[in-house]
């Protein structure tokens, strides 16, 4: 075997392969990174990603070659990213059309992967192939048997996406053009989608429910890896208020139909009239001038602050002068934003759903149980008045928020999960298990 074990003390060779992977950007490109770094400080990390980060991760002072290298699939990208415009996705709206033609171009970013780094591969210089990025499980990889044939050991994720829809809220599922979501479950007739999760080693599922989508002849792979962390360089800042009346809430978020701020806004109504909660919302997106009008129809607009799209790094200068994260949207496959406002000493009030429903504990927030919208309205209000009764609450479960992330949720923390899980595949430790959720 290529592949040959590492000793206890070696630090594995890795080729990660991560097409989003961006200091400079947000979301997924942003966590591409993030992981990529910290799995730097536990193994041999050699970074592949999409040339278009190429000139970010120079300016943050890794060397093309040495540290990192890029694939040129810019010419099959652009083409997909203007089919997925004409099937809807767009505007930050279709997001499961954009996923479902990136997932018949990828196999050609993997080709030309392949061409890049067979002769290393085969050469034996790297132990373990792992594929970070794209997270979705809709998308098969080219090159997984190849590298098994190798008899290098191929890890995947942690792998996300595909949360159902609510089946209550159907409507806003079509105000987010997702009619693709209808027929996802046909993304495993893919050539290639069976023996992708055939060839693995490894499969990090990024979520219970990522976990529930593999079949069981695949549950021997897998390790429960939540998707998200926080970089504490990023959110080292700490709430240092005390919670009292008006109570300060903050939601963070693209301003859209399924991220709930119309939600929000509906259940704090009375105790925005009177005077009791205070609301900043920050982000932007197609439902601000619905929210605006919200605000001035319900006569909240003076508890009620719209800051606009604010930049990713000074998120957190937001968040400290406040009470709560208030967000309860019903579809969230990670759930990033409520680990770093728990990561600040915010304490967040979540819907029990997805990815938040996992991170988020009684101890360390408010889970609102999954329902229609006016039952959402109804235990969103009869939370936030509970709050406003007794805001020392707020400062008992925000230590516990603290406290979990730290010991959970740093990326840090993330590496030395996924370090095991590398050691395990090259046959130098027990295959670890987490529990689902992380305790």
């Amino acid at each position: 075997m290529v592949g040959s074990s590492a000793g206890s003390g070696s630090r594995p060779r890795v080729l990660l392969l991560s097409s989003a992977a961006s200091p400079e950007l947000v979301s997924i490109h942003l966590e591409g990174w993030a992981l990529a770094r910290a799995l730097a400080g536990v193994a041999d990390v050699h970074l592949v990603t999409h040339v278009m980060n190429r000139d970010a991760i120079r300016r943050a002072g890794l060397v093309e070659g040495t540290d990192f290298s890029t694939i040129d699939a810019e010419r099959v990208s652009r083409a997909a990213s203007k089919v997925a415009a004409m099937l809807g996705g767009s505007s930050g709206k279709g997001w499961t059309a954009v996923s479902a033609v990136s997932a018949l171009t990828y196999p050609y970013y993997e080709r030309l992967v392949w061409e890049a780094f067979r002769d290393r591969l085969a050469a034996g210089e790297f132990q373990v192939v792992h594929r970070h990025t794209p997270l979705s499980p809709t998308k098969p990889s080219w090159i997984s048997g190849k590298v098994a044939r190798l008899g290098i050991p191929m890890v995947f994720g942690p792998i996300n996406g595909g949360l159902p829809w609510p089946r209550a809220f159907d409507r806003v599922r079509r105000q987010e053009r997702e009619w693709l979501s209808y027929v996802r479950g046909l993304h495993k007739l893919q050539p290639g989608s069976r023996s992708t999760w055939a060839a693995a080693s490894a499969i990090l599922a990024g979520s219970i429910n990522a976990w529930g989508q593999f079949e069981r002849a695949h549950r021997e792979k897998l390790v429960y890896v939540p998707e998200n962390a926080v970089d504490p360089n990023r959110f080292g800042r700490r709430r240092s208020r005390s919670a009292s009346r008006p109570v300060r809430c903050v939601f963070v978020g693209r301003l859209v139909p399924y991220k709930g701020a119309d939600m929000l806004l509906e259940a704090a109504a009375p105790l925005l009239r009177d005077g009791s909660v205070r609301v900043d919302v920050v982000g932007d997106g197609p439902q601000m001038p619905e929210l605006r009008a919200m605000a001035a129809r319900e006569g909240i607009e003076g508890g009620v602050t719209f800051h606009g799209w604010v930049e990713h790094a000074k998120v957190a200068d937001r968040l400290v002068e406040s009470d709560l994260f208030t967000f309860p949207s019903i579809r969230e496959f990670g759930g990033a934003v409520a680990l770093e406002a728990m990561a600040v000493g915010l304490v967040p009030m979540v819907v029990a759903y997805g990815g938040p429903g996992e991170l988020v504990t009684d101890e360390t927030g408010y889970l609102i149980p999954l329902g229609d919208r006016p039952s959402i309205v109804a235990r969103l209000r009869e939370a936030l008045t509970g709050v406003v009764a007794d805001p020392s609450r707020v400062d008992e479960k925000a230590k516990a928020a603290v406290a979990r992330v730290e010991r959970l949720f740093t990326w840090e923390a993330k590496a030395r999960q996924i370090e095991q899980v590398y050691r395990w595949v090259l046959g130098a430790g027990p295959k670890p298990v987490f529990p689902m959720p992380l305790e």
